[in-house]
C-alpha cells in the first residue's frame, strides 16, 4: 500500500510538471511579440523606417487591445474552460507572429500586433483557471510563479536564441520560427489537457468594475505595467543609441532581464503566502524604482545597464506574478477567470500607456528623463500597494469585501 501511495505521488508530481511546462509555454507565447519588438527594435527602425515613437505605438496597440478584451476573455474562460481557450491563445499567437514577420511597413505591423492582443487577454485567466482546477492549494503559489515566469522565458528567447537566429536568417525568419513553435504548442495543448466540461450558458452580465482587493491590484498593475513596458520596448534601442552597443549585444539586455525575471517570479511567488503576500507588491515596486534610477545612471557608467536589467527582472517583473497569486487567494467563487482578467486589464492598460510617453522622450534622445519617468511610475505603484497593505493589516483577516 505504501509503494502504491508513493507511485501515486510520483505520478501526481509528473502530471503537475507537465501542466506547469505547458502553462509556462502558453504564457511565453502570449507576450512573445512584445519582447521580439523590443529586441529587434533597432532592426525594425532601420529596415521598416519606423520612428522610436511608432515603435512605442506597437506596444500601445497590442496591449490596448488586450486591456479592452481582457474582461471578455475572463468571461470566456469561465464559460468555456481553460483547454479551449489555451488552444485558441496559441493558434492566434502563431498567426500574429507570422503576420508580424510578413509586415511590409508600419501599418501592417500595427494590425498584426493588434491581433496579438487576444492571446494576451486570454493568458492569465486561462492559466489561472487551469491551476485552480488541477493543482492542490499548497502548490498553487509555486506553479503560478513558474507559469508566470513563462513571460520572461519569452524575453530570454527573444533576446538570445531568436536574436542569434536573426543574425543568420534575418529578423523575419526568426519571427516565423517563433510562429511555427506556437502552432506546435497549440497541438500539444489540445492533446495534453483534459477535455473541458460542456460550455456553460451565458451568465447574467456582472459588473466589470473591480472591487476590493481586485481593484487595488488592478491600479497597482496599471502603474507597474507602464514602467515595465517602457523598459521592455526601449532598453535595446537605448543600448544601441546611447551606450554604443551592437544590435545583438543590446538584445541580450532583454535576455538578461528575462532570466532575472524568471528567478524573481518563481522565488517571490513561493514566498507569497497568505499574511505575507500582501506586503510584497509594495516592496517589489520600491526595488523597481532603484532599477529605473540605475538605467538613468548607465548614461554615465555603462556597466550599470546590466545591473539595472537584472534589477528590473527581480523586482518590477516579479510584482506581476505576486499580484496573480493574490488574485487566486482573493478571487470570488466562480470568478477566478474574470477577476484575473480585471487585474490583467490594468496591467495591459499600463503597457499601452507607458511606451508612447517614453517614446516622446526617446524621439528627442532624452533617455535620462525617460528612465526617471519610469521611476516615477514605479513609485506610484509602490504607493498604491503599500496603502493597500496598510489597509489590509488594519482590517484584519476575513474582512475582505467580495470583488
Amino acid at each position: 500500500m505504501g509503494e502504491r501511495t508513493a507511485s501515486e505521488k510520483t505520478a501526481g508530481a509528473a502530471a503537475d510538471g507537465r501542466l506547469t511546462a505547458l502553462l509556462t509555454s502558453a504564457m511565453a507565447f502570449s507576450m512573445l511579440q512584445l519582447f521580439l519588438l523590443g529586441a529587434f527594435g533597432p532592426r525594425l527602425v532601420d529596415e521598416l523606417g519606423i520612428s522610436p515613437t511608432v515603435l512605442g505605438l506597437t506596444t500601445t496597440i497590442g496591449f490596448g487591445t488586450a486591456a479592452v478584451l481582457s474582461p471578455v476573455g475572463g468571461r470566456m474562460v469561465d464559460r468555456t474552460g481553460p483547454r479551449r481557450c489555451l488552444v485558441v491563445l496559441l493558434l492566434v499567437s502563431a498567426a500574429a507572429l507570422a503576420l508580424i514577420g510578413a509586415a511590409p511597413g508600419p501599418g501592417f505591423l500595427l494590425a498584426a500586433v493588434a491581433l496579438g492582443g487576444l492571446p494576451q487577454a486570454l493568458a492569465n485567466p486561462a492559466t489561472n483557471k487551469a491551476i485552480l482546477a488541477a493543482v492542490p492549494p499548497a502548490r498553487r503559489g509555486s506553479v503560478t510563479g513558474m507559469k508566470q515566469s513563462g513571460v520572461q522565458l519569452g524575453a530570454f528567447a527573444a533576446g538570445l536564441p531568436l536574436a542569434a537566429l536573426a543574425g543568420g536568417v534575418g529578423w523575419r525568419g526568426a519571427v516565423w520560427t517563433a510562429a511555427a513553435a506556437a502552432a506546435l504548442a497549440a497541438l500539444w495543448a489540445h492533446r495534453a489537457l483534459p477535455a473541458d466540461p460542456p460550455a456553460k450558458p451565458a451568465a447574467p452580465v456582472s459588473s466589470l468594475v473591480p472591487r476590493g482587493a481586485i481593484a487595488w491590484l488592478a491600479v497597482f498593475s496599471l502603474f507597474l505595467g507602464c514602467g515595465i513596458a517602457s523598459v521592455n520596448t526601449y532598453v535595446a534601442l537605448f543600448g544601441v543609441r546611447k551606450l554604443g552597443m551592437g544590435p545583438t549585444e543590446a538584445a541580450a539586455l532583454v535576455a538578461v532581464l528575462g532570466i532575472a525575471g524568471i528567478a524573481g517570479r518563481v522565488g517571490w511567488s513561493k514566498a507569497a503566502r497568505p499574511g505575507r503576500a500582501e506586503r510584497l507588491p509594495g516592496a517589489l515596486a520600491a526595488g523597481a524604482v532603484l532599477a529605473a534610477c540605475l538605467l538613468a545612471a548607465a548614461l554615465y557608467a555603462r556597466p550599470l545597464v546590466w545591473v539595472a536589467a537584472v534589477a528590473v527582472g527581480v523586482f518590477a517583473v516579479s510584482g506581476n506574478a505576486v499580484s496573480m497569486v493574490l488574485v487566486m487567494q482573493r478571487a470570488a467563487p466562480g470568478r477566478a477567470g474574470q477577476d484575473s482578467a480585471l487585474v490583467a486589464a490594468g496591467f495591459f492598460a499600463g503597457f499601452a500607456i507607458g511606451p508612447p510617453l517614453f517614446g516622446l522622450l526617446a524621439q528627442a534622445g532624452r533617455y535620462g528623463p525617460g528612465w526617471l519617468l519610469v521611476a516615477a511610475e514605479f513609485t506610484a505603484a509602490a504607493v498604491v500597494a503599500t496603502a493597500w497593505a496598510v489597509r489590509e493589516r488594519r482590517r484584519g483577516p476575513g474582512t475582505e469585501v467580495p470583488a
